[in-house]
């Protein structure tokens, strides 16, 4: 039996059945429904070669071409469901809901399979996600200067019971030209945006939500713009603490790293900082005076943050001295704040 449904129930059904994404493997590592497992039709270059049918050819020419080369592999494509799901309830899409996905969605049913089919395709969902995260929330953002430790924070607060998005762990990136050391490849921009949502929709969107104070460019990813416009248009508590716990802390996390890498990162933003700042800095890092680096490096993040906040929309900012040892204190305070700010 094949159902074709619309986006919300397609979603919430993936939480407790398989999901099959029947596109090419390129269209997949470019970004997929997170959970989904890619079973393509086509490889790579037999869209391809599909596509140009189309465009050159027609349709009928296509779909003729797409069938002769798909229904000799209907017996993989059994194996892989199988592996996938032995029997049951399995959820399909390919990139609009046509050819693809009916093709396969026959196949998996007269295999015994119930097939539930997203109405639209990937493209339905890309859309319906993106509304999703533009609907209203109550949002608290926790800002403040580099090396605060607001990642740190965030976590603390979660395990009292808040609720935390975690931008940066999303984005695998840790925001600064420095980010990117000690974490793992950035996700595609697209499928950032689609495990943020997934993380959206374990919220209790009644409750306030907490989410650290970031650029529109987290590394090589981008926040999409409704979740640009919560963070600009939301209340934010700013911590501060002594600059030299935050030198410290910048030390303690990132003088682990090869120099090269260091310096690399230096250089990038060796024209905001200046020529004599940087040549000082890379001295300082050849000679091991990591704190003087990060001292350094801080005079042009300390600027670039306080301007970042100077344009933002809601300008309810209410700061908050902490002590920046103290973690689980520190976000005790920052929830005491937020819950008399409401």
């Amino acid at each position: 039996m094949v159902r074709p449904i619309e986006p919300p129930e397609f979603i919430r059904n993936s939480a407790l059945n398989p999901v099959i994404d029947v596109r090419s493997p390129g269209e997949f590592s470019q970004g997929h429904i997170p959970g989904a497992v890619n079973i393509p039709v086509f490889t790579d270059a037999e869209r391809a070669v599909v596509g140009t049918l189309y465009v050159n050819s027609g349709r009928e020419e296509a779909i003729l071409k797409g069938l002769d080369t798909a229904l000799p592999k209907t017996g993989g494509y059994l194996e892989l469901l199988h592996e996938a799901c032995p029997c049951g309830t399995i959820l399909l899409y390919c990139w609009r809901g046509g050819l693809r996905s009916t093709l396969m969605a026959e196949v998996f049913s007269h295999a015994g399979y119930h097939v539930d089919l997203l109405k639209g395709g990937y493209k339905a969902y890309r859309q319906f996600i993106r509304n999703g995260l533009a609907q209203p929330v109550r949002i608290m953002v926790l800002g403040g200067f580099t090396g605060s430790g607001k990642t740190e924070l965030l976590k603390a607060i979660a395990e009292k019971g808040e609720q935390v998005v975690d931008l940066e762990g999303l984005a695998c990136h840790k925001g600064s030209v420095f980010g990117a050391l000690g974490q793992p490849c950035q996700p595609t921009n697209e499928q950032f945006e689609n495990n943020l949502y997934a993380r959206w929709l374990e919220l209790d969107h009644s409750r306030l939500i907490w989410i650290e104070d970031e650029s529109r460019m987290i590394g090589k990813v981008t926040l999409p713009d409704p979740v640009v416009e919560h963070l600009s248009n939301s209340p934010m508590i700013r911590v501060q603490l002594d600059v030299n716990i935050r030198i410290n802390r910048l030390v303690t996390e990132y003088s682990v790293f090869e120099k090269q890498a260091l310096s690399g990162a230096i250089r990038k933003i060796g024209e905001r900082l200046g020529g004599e700042k940087t040549r000082e800095a890379i001295a300082a890092l050849e000679s091991d005076r990591f704190e003087v680096v990060a001292a350094l490096s801080l005079s042009y993040y300390d600027k670039a943050y306080l301007f970042s906040v100077s344009r933002r929309r809601c300008k309810k900012i209410f700061d908050l001295l902490i002590s920046g040892t103290d973690i689980e204190t520190d976000a005790k305070k920052i929830i005491e704040l937020a819950g008399q700010s409401q």
